[in-house]
């Protein structure tokens, strides 16, 4: 199944799946309709939620200021949103990622 993007003027709205306390962190796939992620941090005092904008940040070659945690920031799944980017530069970045993590 592909991953569900919402594409609005101001940015990208998608669903995420965070796997806390991996032993790294990484992108798995898409899982039903969202991004699978995994992350070394636990999930306490938001520690995960930090981390996955960093991380996505980091991936996307964005700044973290413009990647927020719309829904679900005590929970596993969450909606992200991701200010300035585009359907397409979004998943030719999760594409190339997926294809050099094989």
């Amino acid at each position: 199944m592909a991953l569900s993007i919402v594409e609005t003027e101001k940015g990208v709205l998608f669903k995420a799946i965070i796997q806390p306390r991996s032993s790294g962190n990484m992108i798995c796939g898409i899982h039903a309709d969202a991004l699978k992620i995994k992350l070394t941090a636990p999930p306490v005092d938001g520690a995960a939620n930090i981390l996955c904008v960093k991380f996505l940040a980091s991936v996307l070659g964005i700044p973290a200021s413009h990647i927020e945690i719309i829904k679900g920031h005590g929970r596993r799944n969450k909606k992200i949103f991701i200010h300035s980017v585009t359907r397409e530069y979004l998943e030719s970045i999760i594409s190339a990622f997926a294809k050099s993590s094989k």
